[in-house]
């Protein structure tokens, strides 16, 4: 079996990303991936548009780097649900349903970066999804998830044991941070195979020289260090959301370029 490198949580210009299919491909191949596990939103498409998709997909897809074509729901109370390997519109908004219909098309359903106010209704789930994404590099940062979110997993792993930790980027926009990748173990990057290795826990995220545990059983030390560093990015986030508040108010757009380069900041 070799380590195979991917990404995500990834969307697209199918749904509210600004990078191409075709863009996507050439930015993850320059980066080393073999595979994107995409998560465009199931609300953007409709019948047409959804096969146009999923062709899309598959003609980018080659040897050296594959689609994985699959969707992100959103339920009621703004709650999301990804769909990895699973591209039906399913019609649902109840969060247990939608991990239920994920589970029952063969695929992988991950609640996407769960809100704090979220985890006591999640530990009420008599359906448990897959795993939980206990880094999203989006909504949580680039220097550090919440542990927090950890302490989620592990409550609910009580429940269910093999419930697995993702890292996803979340990706749409250009200037957005990638650096927090997964790799698979497989014979080939191919669907099943990539999804198979998902499935089972056979993998591990990366994030510089971190490499951090499908089982999401991180050192308390690190995690203690993931709770001061995001203390500060998440300060750093809500003062520039302030201003920016304040901005809108007077009637001020912050520059274009000056939004990008914070989006890749943080």
């Amino acid at each position: 079996m070799n380590p195979y490198q991917g990404a995500l949580h990834v969307h697209s210009t199918y749904s509210d990303g600004e990078f191409t299919l075709a863009e996507l491909r050439d930015v993850f191949l320059t980066a080393g991936c073999a595979f994107a596990c995409m998560a465009d939103h199931a609300e953007a498409f409709d019948a047409p548009k959804l096969a146009d998709y999923l062709t899309e997909c598959e003609r980018l897809s080659d040897e050296r780097f594959r689609f994985i074509a699959g969707l992100e729901y959103e339920c009621r109370e703004r709650m999301h649900v990804l769909g990895y390997g699973v591209t039906e519109l399913l019609g649902k908004t109840e969060p247990e349903e939608v991990i239920a219909a994920i589970a029952g098309l063969g695929g992988i359903p991950v609640i996407a970066h769960p809100k704090d106010s979220h985890f006591p209704w999640i530990e009420t789930f008599a359906v448990l999804p897959s795993g939980i994404e206990t880094w999203n590099s989006k909504y949580d940062g680039r220097y550090a998830p919440r542990p927090r979110t950890f302490a989620l997993l592990e409550r609910l792993q009580q429940r269910k044991p093999d419930l697995l930790a993702f890292y996803g980027q979340d990706l749409h926009w250009k200037n957005q941070f990638r650096g927090l990748y997964t790799f698979v173990r497989c014979s080939t990057p191919v669907r099943q195979e990539v999804l198979g290795a998902l499935a089972r826990g056979d993998y591990h995220g990366s994030k510089g020289r971190v490499r951090l545990p499908s089982s999401g059983r991180l050192p308390r030390s690190l995690l203690a260090r993931y709770g001061a560093l995001h203390g500060c990015s998440a300060s750093m986030r809500r003062a520039l959301k302030s201003v920016k508040w304040l901005l809108d108010r007077c009637g001020v757009r912050a520059p274009a370029a000056l939004k990008s380069r914070l989006r890749r900041a943080f």
